[in-house]
């Protein structure tokens, strides 16, 4: 029956470790699970799994959402979370499970379980991970696919020649976010993120040309990284917004004179961030706002930005290349309002959900 369910209609089911948002976690590999989920919920059954303090389901639009309550997190892990109910779930509501963070305990099990039962069974990997028994044997074949953010994704689990391997990219909703011509651009570049040391936040205040001023978006990740931020940006026209809804993030890509992703590989102190960017989510959501993008040459983030036509990408840990980049797109509002106009039109071309979700159904099917 599973196998007729899965040529025909698959009922899937996408597990993430937590749900984006104000009760669960404000980060772009949440946001891409939810959303994802979300859009494929227009074609097929779709049911989004994740794991919080109290058991609940709601509706959003047609994606039906489950938290199961109250988990056991490996190791006091609070990225691990882990519930033995995750099994009842899959065999009453799943022909095919979606797992978003490979290295986790909750895809190890749903991956076992899938096979045991002949249910198809893939994974996207987010970036984040705790202890999981793929420490000591690897369970890339536990899967049927790899779905991958960007190549460079693929590139980094080493399957660029694994034909279970294939890149499934992201997506923006463009319904949303959309650019409005009767805005007019300000000379405020913008950050948005979560702001951590290797999100290059630093590099991009130190950078900044004398009397430009410059918003900071996102939420903290706890520490000292925002207060350090603040001292550095002392005497500077820097603000700090850490509640910024969607409306009212459109709202400042709309405004921005563009927006700024400086991620590095390495910290000032020394810090090292293997995997900075699987995949680039806001330059994706300011391109298809029609705002021009600065961005590192670090990671996935060349393969979002082009270079010189939808922004610039210039090199990682460089103050100075990010002046030298604000500056001119500062002083060239036209070809500033271009370059806008053509990272709208890249993302219309190769970065909707509709193509995304398709991409996952063909890889689901075998196709």
């Amino acid at each position: 029956m599973n196998r007729q369910r899965t040529t025909e209609v698959p009922r899937v089911l996408h597990v993430v470790p937590a749900l984006f948002g104000s009760d669960g976690i404000v980060g772009g590999g949440e946001r891409y699970a939810f959303e994802l989920a979300r859009h494929m919920a227009e074609s097929v059954p779709t049911t989004l799994v994740a794991f919080g303090a109290g058991e609940r389901q709601d509706e959003i639009g047609r994606l039906r959402v489950r938290v199961l309550g109250s988990p056991w997190f490996i190791r006091g892990q609070r990225t691990n979370p882990f519930s033995w109910r995750i099994v009842r779930v899959i065999a009453a509501e799943a022909d095919v499970v979606h797992c978003h963070q490979q290295h986790v305990l909750t895809s190890s099990v749903a991956a076992a379980v899938c096979r045991m039962t002949r249910r198809r069974v893939f994974v996207t990997d987010l970036g984040g991970g705790g202890w999981d028994v793929s420490a000591y044997v690897s369970t890339d074949r536990w899967y049927h696919g790899h779905l991958h953010l960007s190549e460079y994704s693929r590139r980094l689990a080493g399957h660029d020649r694994a034909p279970w391997a294939r890149v499934i990219s992201g997506g923006v909703d463009t319904g949303k976010f959309f650019p409005n011509p009767e805005v007019p651009r300000s000379r405020t570049p913008i950050f948005v993120g979560r702001i951590l040391a290797h999100k290059g936040v630093r590099d991009l205040i130190d950078g900044l040309p004398p009397g430009m001023p410059l918003r900071i978006i996102g939420p903290g990740a706890g520490g000292s990284t925002v207060e350090d931020l603040r001292a550095r940006a002392a005497g500077k026209a820097v603000t700090f917004h850490h509640d910024c809804d969607d409306v009212a993030l459109v709202s400042e890509y709309r405004r921005a004179l563009c927006l700024v992703l400086p991620s590095v590989y390495r910290t000032p102190d020394g810090a090292e961030t293997l995997v900075p960017e699987l995949l680039g989510q806001t330059p994706l959501e300011a391109m298809a706002c029609g705002t021009p993008v600065i961005c590192t040459s670090v990671a996935s983030l060349p393969e979002v930005v082009e270079d010189g036509v939808t922004g610039f990408v210039v090199p990682p840990n460089n103050p100075p290349a990010i002046r030298a980049r604000l500056s001119w797109l500062a002083d060239h509002p036209a070809e500033a309002a271009a370059m806008g106009a053509a990272g709208r039109q890249r993302v219309l071309e190769r970065f909707q959900w509709s193509a995304v979700v398709q991409r996952c159904l063909d890889a689901y099917a075998g196709r």
